[in-house]
């Protein structure tokens, strides 16, 4: 039984308390990570890996996907990569399999098409989305598109224009790069697809210990020769392939995610008591963290300020509290850069840097000056970039659900009396912001955005709104048992396109659940079975 089919809320909580349990076994049976299918990425399989399993599929899905009105993805600007994508690998189709100029699969592109030359001209500077390289992949993809056209009866001479903002002068330089032998940063591997021929069989690119490319299967194929193709036994291949088999076709964006998925579910079920340990492979996957540049997502993507922080809570939670000492390769003074390189700042990055050095500084006997310091400067910084109406917005998730919950909570524990004023602004903001069924959702009500809401009700403190609070918990968490969009629901988190950490949203769900038990619950032996 899981917990939307629970009858009673006495059977919510034990179905979800055995569900942690299942969840963090799910961790180590699927070590790469639990992700939902990506538009994008599984339209630059069905354009750059015709030939890999599963290929009649991945087209499937691209139809099936296809929203009534010919775009793809969510809503605005979030529809112009995955709309690009869908578009540009169902007219490449057309080349590479004797199915692809089937009526529908041509329908499919030319209703594509019209929507993307509708919206073009109507997209503002900020109307995209603020999504990894989304600059280089609309030059990439715009100029394949426009490639096609003119064999494309009813479309010669046409072009479509680049967005407002890009000019795809980055990519010229990333092409160029590749050609001369140079060496890319790190995080650009992740979207190496954009480069197109300049990719393939690049020297100075080499896969991860998993085959992976950039942690992406579009770059993996991108990356992969003639010679690797033919040979089954190429790490590059086997990646491919196996990523393909495990999700039936379709491909995320971003796999391996180990470590990322990892330390966001133990914090998550560390933090409100479900569990108190965790199995010990667990916990050394998060001690690289402790490693002075910190540690990566997963395999194939850069050390990052996120990752690391997740993963020292984590530790810290569950009573292994190490110094975050690897944090300060990222203070770029002013604040923690995700990566080096970043172009952008995170709210969410600093609010869980917030809680590495916080929960640090709550452990350790004889702490660090500087570490005091750091929690007073980030959590002014978290206060002084707060919205007008107490929410937070953020540049890796499409909710300001998750943002506020990130820094409320940050603040809430960590913040100290300066930050009281912004935890009760974003407490109002959640107050004023539910939904007649009981959820939240930026676009509509979901368990997750839900989760996040009834965390940080039921996680802050506040001499006002007491009773307000709790029975806005109360109503989301009915909101939660009747619930049928999880283990489901939409695609949220950024990368290239949305995507859904399916494990990650299940363990918040799980932790909200476990919020709202009556204060009469006494833990029982599911942490002993846990760390087993």
């Amino acid at each position: 039984m899981s917990v939307g089919d629970a009858v009673s809320a006495h059977e919510a909580r034990k179905a979800a308390t055995t569900e942690a349990r299942e969840l963090i076994a799910g961790l180590r049976e699927k070590p790469w990570g639990q992700v939902s299918p990506s538009i994008y990425e599984t339209g630059r399989l069905v354009a750059l890996a015709p030939w890999l399993t599963g290929h009649e599929r991945r087209v499937e899905y691209l139809l099936e996907a296809q929203r009534t009105d010919g775009g793809w993805g969510a809503a605005g600007g979030y529809a112009l990569v995955p709309t690009l994508s869908a578009v540009e690998a169902l007219l490449t189709t057309r080349w590479i399999a004797p199915s692809g100029a089937s009526p529908k699969l041509l329908e499919a592109a030319h209703r594509g098409l019209r929507v993307l030359f509708r919206a073009m001209p109507d997209l503002g500077v900020n109307d995209l989305p603020d999504m990894p390289a989304i600059d280089l992949i609309a030059a990439s993809l715009i100029e394949a598109v426009n490639l096609q056209l003119d064999d494309l009866p009813g479309w010669s001479g046409r072009r479509l224009p680049l967005p407002p903002g890009v000019t795809g002068d980055r990519l010229i330089k990333i092409k160029a790069g590749l050609e001369a032998d140079v060496s890319l940063p790190d995080k650009l591997l992740h979207a190496l697809e954009v480069a197109g021929a300049a990719a393939r069989g690049a020297k100075k690119v080499r896969p991860g210990t998993t085959g992976a490319v950039g942690a992406s299967p579009a770059a993996t194929a991108a990356w992969l020769d003639e010679q690797g193709v033919r040979d089954p036994g190429n790490p590059a291949r086997s990646f491919l392939a196996t990523v393909a088999e495990q999700n039936g076709g379709p491909v995320p964006c971003g796999i391996p995610i180990t470590v990322f998925e990892r330390a966001w579910v133990l914090a998550a079920l560390a933090r409100v008591g479900i569990i108190m340990s965790a199995p010990p492979d667990l916990l050394r996957s998060l001690e690289a963290a402790r490693r002075p540049g910190g540690t990566p997502a997963g395999d194939g993507l850069p050390a990052d300020a996120d990752t690391t922080s997740v993963a020292l809570y984590a530790l810290g939670l569950l009573g292994h509290a190490h110094p975050p000492d690897s944090l300060w390769a990222y203070d770029l003074g002013t604040h923690f850069c995700t990566w080096h390189g970043e172009d952008g700042f995170s709210v969410s990055v600093n609010a869980h840097v917030l809680e590495a050095f916080g929960q640090y500084l709550t452990m350790s006997v004889q702490p660090a000056r500087r570490y005091a310091e750091v929690v007073a400067k980030l959590s002014a910084l978290l206060c002084d970039r707060q919205r007008a109406d107490g929410s937070w917005l953020d540049r890796w998730h499409a909710s300001p659900y998750y943002a506020t919950g990130c820094c409320a909570l940050a603040l809430a524990r960590f913040g100290g009396a300066s930050s009281a004023d912004a935890v009760h602004k974003a407490l109002r903001w959640i107050l004023a912001t539910q939904r007649p069924d009981g959820s939240w959702g930026h676009w509509d009500g979901t368990a997750e955005e839900t989760a996040y809401s009834i965390q940080t009700l039921m996680l802050t403190s506040s001499e006002k709104d007491g009773g307000a609070r709790r029975e806005a918990a109360e109503r989301g968490y009915t909101y939660l048992l009747r619930s049928g969009d999880w283990p489901g629901g939409p695609s949220l988190w950024h990368d290239k396109d949305l995507y859904r950490p399916t494990a990650i949203v299940n363990a918040a769900v799980l932790a909200a659940v476990h919020l709202m038990r009556p204060a009469t619950d006494t833990p029982d032996a599911r942490d002993s079975a846990i760390r087993k």
